[in-house]
């Protein structure tokens, strides 16, 4: 049985009680949250994956998207940019490769760490079609499906699955102001294979099926936003709206069928509109796990979106969004590096920190505390302990020798805290 149907009936699972523990929450309490879907446990029973909990009353986590292209393509850079995400502290890992191995880097990445791993099964099944020599747009519905159950016999956690595009939608997008248009891949490619094929998309068609597989392997749903916008005058329009309600319906079949899901949210949002935002899509939503893909709150930082979305993170995440995916200084450039990873993951978990603070999570509220005492204490070697990224908080530090370990270069004898501690206290 997946988690929410042991939720359901009472029943506490060792992963929930992992979970409460990293939590430091009540298990009875989550396991509660997880009966009614506002809290997930992406974990597939045939992989061994560490149980990290999504959703209401949880800390905010983070995803990191690694994955070749057709354009570079390499297994050991995507383990060495794997490490690095891991190493800086993401909660979960997808794998959105495109290129001839996918399957090879996907195995291995499901090899080498138990963090949750998600993928996009569409980007596989388009590269199988490419294979037979036919058109993406010419992709057969079984070819998608059998991608989703072999993912899902190798222990994939997640799957991102765009449901919430439909021949309505796409016509909605037709009829819109849209600067931009579609912009996610996954919508793109549904969006083309419904016009050219002039049916339904089989992600919405034949969901039932769908639930099936993802019920026999525990597998969670994160529905994807495949309309979400591309720039900030795009955001929050009919288009988006309506595939939202298409996935809050969704939501709902989900947990009917016993299956965990939460769901995608905007990309490219004006900071005025975020946390309207959040607040429709819980309420459309019931309240269901939100993904957000950034947002960035401005399109003009190329170079610098790892900022420009953990700005609008901060405020979606301090606006009820549970999982943060994050968005590197390459993103709308190049595939990012191992260096952009890293800044990409530092970025969101600034982002996620500000959002537990705000959120008053305990544990996030006293990590700050610990952080102004050994300020105030002169305990170098604690702030880098607790500092996001210890090893360029002790670089900078000891860039510039002082002569008084209870002072930094930046002030000196100027120091604040030196010349009260001197001074003023007892």
């Amino acid at each position: 049985m997946t988690q929410l149907e042991q939720a359901k009936m009472g029943n506490i699972t060792p992963e929930m009680i992992q979970v409460a523990e990293d939590e430091n929450v009540d298990v009875e309490k989550l396991r509660r949250l997880i009966a009614c879907g506002k809290v997930v446990i992406p974990k597939n029973i045939t992989a061994n994956t560490h149980p990290t909990g999504i959703g209401e009353s949880l800390k905010t986590k983070i995803n990191a998207n690694i994955g070749s292209s057709t354009e570079q393509e390499s297994l050991d850079d995507e383990l060495e940019k794997l490490d690095i995400l891991v190493k800086y502290g993401a909660d979960a890992v997808m794998d959105l490769s495109t290129g001839e191995k996918l399957n090879e880097i996907r195995r291995a990445i499901r090899d080498r760490t138990d963090i949750p791993l998600g993928t996009v099964p569409l980007y596989e099944a388009g590269v199988r079609t490419s294979k037979d020599e036919k058109a993406i747009v010419d992709m057969d519905p079984d070819i998608l499906f059998d991608t989703i159950i072999n993912q899902a016999k190798e222990g994939v956690d997640f799957i991102t699955v765009h449901c919430g595009i439909t021949q309505d939608s796409v016509n909605a997008v037709k009829d819109s102001e849209r600067l931009m248009g579609i912009v996610s891949r996954g919508g793109a490619l549904t969006a083309a294979w419904i016009v050219h094929n002039e049916c339904e998309n089989p992600l919405y068609s034949e969901y039932d099926y769908l639930l099936e597989i993802c019920q026999e392997y525990d597998v969670t749903l994160s529905l994807g936003d495949g309309l979400r916008p591309g720039c900030t005058h795009d955001a929050t329009d009919i288009a988006q709206i309506r595939e939202l309600t298409t996935l809050g319906r969704l939501v709902k079949r989900s947990r009917d069928a016993g299956v965990q899901v939460m769901v995608e949210g905007p990309g490219h949002v004006p900071i005025r509109q975020v946390q309207a935002n959040m607040q429709i899509q819980k309420t459309i939503c019931d309240g269901a796990p939100f993904y957000v893909l950034g947002p960035l709150v401005t399109d003009i930082a190329p170079g610098y979106d790892h900022i420009t979305a953990a700005i609008g993170a901060s405020i979606a995440g301090a606006s009820g969004a549970d999982f943060l995916c994050y968005v590197t200084p390459a993103e709308h450039l190049c595939i990012p590096n191992k260096e952009h990873v890293k800044q990409g993951v530092i970025a969101s978990k600034i982002a996620a920190q500000v959002s537990d603070v705000a959120k008053g999570i305990p544990s996030a509220i006293k990590h700050e505390n610990d952080m102004a005492h050994a300020r105030e204490e002169f305990d170098w070697e604690k702030q880098f302990n607790l500092a996001i990224d210890p090893d360029t908080a002790r670089k900078y530090y000891e860039s510039q020798e002082v002569e008084d370990e209870e002072m930094c270069s930046m002030c000196g004898d100027f120091c604040a805290l030196k010349m009260i501690k001197d001074h003023v206290k007892d």
